[in-house]
C-alpha cells in the first residue's frame, strides 16, 4: 500500500510541476509578449533548477528521505501556488522587479520539483522495489502526470479558472500529497504534529487564495490599467479587460491597449472609409478580426453593403460586444445587423477552407507582438487573403505606428507587395496611440483617396485624407524584407521598435 502511495503522488507532483511552468510561461507572455521568448527562457530556467534540485537530493540522508519529501511537497506548494498571484501583483504595482522575481520563483520551484523524484525513487528502493519495477513506474506516472495537466491546462484550466485561481488549486494539491504521505507513514516521520500544522497553515492560505482569486486579480488589474474594471475574462487565446473612467470604455487585450472610447471614431473611420468609399458598387465585406463590432459599425452605413462576415477567433470577445449593454451602444448593435455572419475561428485555416469572394477586405487584428499573431501578417496569410479578395477590389490592414514603429510597418508594407499586391500606405493621428498606421492593397485596381465622403464624418473630409498619404520625412518608407513564416522577422522588428520608445 505504502508503495501504491508513494507511486500515485509521483502522478500528483509531476502534474503540479509542469502546471507551475505552464502557468510562469503563459502570464509571462500576457504582460511582456513574445510568447516563444517567454516559454524558452523559462522552460530552460526551470529545467536546469530540476538538475540543481536533482543533484542536491543526494544529500539527504537515507533516513531523513520521507521528512524532507514532506518539507519539499509543503515548499513548493506553497512557492508555486501564489506564484500566479504573486507575480502578477508584482507586474501591476512594481514593474521593475518582474523579471528577476520571474526567474527566480521559476528556479526555486523547479529546484524544489527536481528534488521530488529522486527522493521518492530512495524511499521505494529502500522499501526493496527490484530496481528495473521501479524506475519504469516512476517515470509513467510521471509522464502521465505530465500528459493530463498538458491537456487540461490549455483546455479547462486557464480559460475557466484563469492563471491565479490555478496556481493556488495546484498547490492545494501538493499540499495535499503532503498531508497524505504524514499519514500514510507517520510511525517513520519525526515531529510529526510539527509537520501537520504547518500543512495545515499552508494549506488554509492556498485555499483563501484560491477562494479570493478573483479579488486578487482584480487589485493586480485596477493596479495595471488606474480605472474602474467592468468586465474581465480569461479565454483559451487571451486575457479581456474592460475598463471604465468617465465617459470612457477602454478595452485591453494581454494588457495592451486595444480602444479608447473617446477617439476610437478617428481609428475606424480612417481604417473603414478610404476603402469603402470608392467602391460604391461593394456588396461583400469581410473582416478580419475586429471582435469589438466597432470597424463593423462603420461597414454597415453603406447602403450597398449587402452581407460582412467577420472572423474572429476568440467566442468571448465577440459575446462580449454582442450582449453587453455598454459595448452595444458602442458598436450601434452591429452584430446584431441581419447582413452580419460571425464566425468564430482561427483567420488563417478559415481562409484555407473557405471559397468566398469579397469586394473588400478589413484586416484588424491586434499588433504583431507575439509569433502567433506574427502569423496573420505573413507572406503566406496575405496570399490566401489575396485569393478571397475581387480583382478590383480593396483590402486594409491596421500596421503599427509607422512613427513608434518604423521598421514592423514598412515591413508589412514589403510582405504585402510580396504577394503581388500595389499598396498604398497611410497615416492617421489617434490619441490614444499616436501617429498610428494603416496600408491599403489591392491586386490591380489603381487607387485613388477620397476627396469627400458620402456620409457624415466625426473626423475624416478631404484635407484629413489626403494628408493621410502623405509622409513627413520623420516616417519616410524604409526598405524591409516581408514577413515569411519560418522567421517571423516583423515579431522581431516590432518588438525591437517599441523598446527603443517605451520606457
Amino acid at each position: 500500500m505504502t508503495k501504491k502511495i508513494l507511486i500515485l503522488s509521483v502522478f500528483v507532483v509531476a502534474s503540479c510541476g509542469l502546471a507551475y511552468e505552464l502557468i510562469a510561461g503563459a502570464l509571462s507572455s500576457y504582460l511582456l509578449g513574445d510568447s516563444v521568448l517567454q516559454f524558452s527562457t523559462i522552460i530552460g530556467c526551470y529545467l536546469f533548477a530540476m538538475g540543481v534540485g536533482a543533484h542536491f537530493s543526494k544529500y539527504v540522508k537515507d533516513e531523513d528521505v520521507l521528512a524532507r519529501f514532506v518539507d519539499i511537497e509543503l515548499a513548493v506548494g506553497l512557492v508555486g501556488g501564489v506564484s500566479a498571484a504573486v507575480l502578477f501583483l508584482t507586474f501591476s504595482w512594481m514593474a521593475a522587479p518582474f523579471r528577476t522575481l520571474l526567474y527566480m520563483m521559476v528556479f526555486l520551484v523547479g529546484a524544489f520539483v527536481g528534488m521530488e523524484v529522486p527522493l521518492v525513487m530512495r524511499a521505494l528502493n529502500a522499501r526493496q522495489t527490484e530496481f528495473n519495477e521501479l524506475v519504469s513506474r516512476v517515470l509513467t506516472f510521471d509522464y502521465l502526470g505530465a500528459l493530463a495537466v498538458s491537456l487540461l491546462f490549455p483546455l479547462v484550466l486557464a480559460p475557466y479558472l484563469g492563471l491565479v485561481r490555478t496556481g493556488f488549486l495546484f498547490g492545494m494539491l501538493n499540499v495535499g500529497v503532503a498531508l497524505w504521505t504524514i499519514k500514510a507513514f507517520s510511525t517513520e516521520l519525526k515531529n510529526v504534529t510539527g509537520r501537520l500544522l504547518r500543512a495545515c497553515a499552508v494549506m488554509c492560505a492556498l485555499v483563501f487564495g484560491f477562494a479570493f482569486a478573483d479579488k486578487l486579480t482584480y487589485w493586480g488589474e485596477h493596479g495595471l490599467f488606474g480605472d474602474e474594471i467592468v468586465f474581465a475574462t480569461t479565454t483559451p487565446y487571451q486575457r479581456l479587460v474592460i475598463t471604465r473612467w468617465k465617459d470612457d470604455l477602454r478595452l485591453y487585450i494581454n494588457g495592451n491597449l486595444q480602444f479608447s472610447s473617446r477617439d476610437e471614431y478617428r481609428y475606424h473611420e480612417a481604417l473603414v472609409h478610404p476603402v469603402l468609399q470608392p467602391m460604391p458598387w461593394a456588396k461583400r465585406v469581410l473582416v478580419l478580426g475586429g471582435g469589438d463590432g466597432l470597424a463593423l459599425r462603420e461597414i454597415l452605413r453603406y447602403p450597398n453593403i449587402e452581407h460582412v462576415t467577420l472572423v474572429d477567433l476568440d467566442p468571448a470577445m465577440t459575446g462580449a460586444f454582442t450582449h453587453r449593454e455598454e459595448l452595444v451602444r458602442l458598436n450601434h448593435g452591429s452584430f446584431s445587423d441581419k447582413r452580419v455572419q460571425v464566425v468564430n475561428a482561427d483567420a488563417a485555416i478559415w481562409l484555407q477552407h473557405n471559397d468566398d469572394m469579397f469586394d473588400a477586405v478589413i484586416v484588424d487584428f491586434p499588433d504583431p507582438s507575439s509569433f502567433a499573431l506574427g502569423k496573420l501578417y505573413s507572406v503566406p496569410f496575405y496570399g490566401m487573403v489575396r485569393k478571397h479578395l475581387a480583382a478590383n477590389g480593396l483590402m486594409v490592414v491596421q500596421s503599427t505606428s509607422p512613427f513608434f514603429a518604423p521598421h514592423a510597418y514598412w515591413t508589412i508594407d514589403s510582405t504585402l507587395r510580396e504577394v503581388g499586391m500595389k499598396t498604398y500606405p497611410y497615416h492617421a493621428y489617434v490619441p490614444s496611440f499616436g501617429e498610428w498606421g494603416f496600408i491599403l492593397a489591392t491586386p490591380q485596381a489603381d487607387y485613388h483617396p477620397p476627396t469627400s465622403y458620402r456620409l457624415p464624418m466625426r473626423y475624416l473630409n478631404g484635407d484629413t485624407t489626403r494628408e493621410m498619404f502623405i509622409f513627413p520625412p520623420d516616417m519616410k518608407p524604409m526598405a524591409m524584407e516581408p514577413n515569411r513564416l519560418n522567421t517571423q522577422s516583423l515579431v522581431h522588428e516590432f518588438e525591437q521598435d517599441w523598446r527603443r520608445v517605451i520606457r
